[in-house]
């Protein structure tokens, strides 16, 4: 990971030109018990808005916990992302560049290893339900593979391969999601921060940002999620802040930016993954920095905080992601402590 950076000051939306051209998982009377201990909640801060509560009586409260340290079917050693597909399940990439996934439960499914991990693992998955395929981020081979949910890579359909700043080159890829229409888009840092765009045969047709702390720039994007509108949101990690757009035209447009450095509610410390609620009315971003899960709403109003340093249930400790199933439970990836936490929130 890069130094980290000085904190960086608030800024405001402005136009943007864009460019073209998985010890197995306890046995079920541990997990109770382990879920019995995990009734206790961590600094838990709420607001109530429309549309973006927890059912009563549950907000910040931690239901499961799960994984430990190991290299055995079920464990894990330092995971680095987490998607889930439409079925809850979970799929999980560590440092050994294995992809497990899980129940929601955490009950081990399966699982299969990337091609090669000698040079690094992959930082990013995501499922893409309308074409269901695992896109894996597979940072340090500069390329972005594709999977069946069954496992099965699909060559035909990887992008990239080749280090560089052109276009349909990579350096460091950290994610990927696809629009309505099929497109791509991945982001990448190091030799060059930015996101591209891709045709759903693999084209590349536009790119848009550059190194830097100005609105429109990055340092280090390092998750994207997509709305309804094909909107792009990026976790600007190093410039601790949040970066919505509008990519639907020849060049990509700037909708709107906030988030600042800092540990206040509202504030962000390295915000490593994000993830939109069903509704769209919500964002949760984990930050790595804070070693909490925050919501917010779309203008960027804090709503709740959870989570603190530490290795108890509640607490984490360098967490790289987060998701949201079906019933609105967030699953956690507690990655320096091995594990993964569920809670509403």
């Amino acid at each position: 990971m890069q130094n980290r950076p000085r904190p960086l000051s608030k800024r405001t939306s402005l136009p943007l030109p864009g460019l073209n051209s998985r010890q197995t998982p306890a046995p079920l009377d541990r997990r109770k018990f382990i879920r019995h201990l995990a009734g206790l909640s961590a600094a838990a801060v709420a607001v109530a808005s429309p549309g973006c509560i927890a059912p009563q009586g549950t907000t910040g409260t931690v239901d499961l916990v799960w994984g430990r340290r190991g290299l055995s079917e079920g464990r894990f050693q330092k995971p680095r992302a987490i998607a889930i597909d439409a079925d809850d399940q979970l799929y999980i990439v560590d440092t050994t560049g294995r992809i497990q996934i899980f129940s929601a439960d955490g009950e081990y499914l399966r699982g299969w290893k990337t091609p090669d991990a000698a040079n690094g693992r992959p930082t990013g998955l995501e499922i893409d339900n309308a074409s269901q395929r695992l896109l894996v981020a597979d940072t340090h081979y500069f390329q972005l593979l594709s999977y069946s949910l069954d496992g099965r890579l699909m060559e035909s359909e990887t992008l990239g391969g080749t280090q560089g700043t052109g276009g349909g080159e990579f350096s460091f890829i950290t994610d990927a999601v696809r629009d309505s229409a099929g497109n791509y888009y991945t982001g990448e840092y190091s030799d060059i921060d930015r996101i591209q765009k891709f045709s759903p045969t693999g084209e590349f047709l536009m790119q848009w940002g550059s190194t830097g702390t100005e609105p429109g720039q990055f340092v280090r994007p390092q998750s994207l999620a997509i709305d309804r509108h094909d909107h792009i949101w990026v976790a600007d990690s190093c410039n601790h802040r949040i970066q919505v757009f509008d990519a639907n035209g020849p060049q990509a447009k700037l909708v709107r930016t906030w988030g600042e450095f800092g540990h206040q509610p509202g504030q962000l410390y390295y915000p490593y993954g994000i993830t939109l609620s069903a509704e769209e009315d919500c964002i949760y971003v984990c930050e790595y920095g804070n070693d909490r899960i925050q919501k917010f709403d779309r203008e960027g109003r804090s709503l709740a905080v959870w989570g603190r340093s530490g290795h108890a249930a509640g607490e984490l400790f360098q967490p790289w992601g987060v998701v949201r199933d079906s019933r609105g439970r967030l699953h956690v990836l507690d990655s320096n402590n091995h594990r993964v936490q569920r809670v509403w929130l």
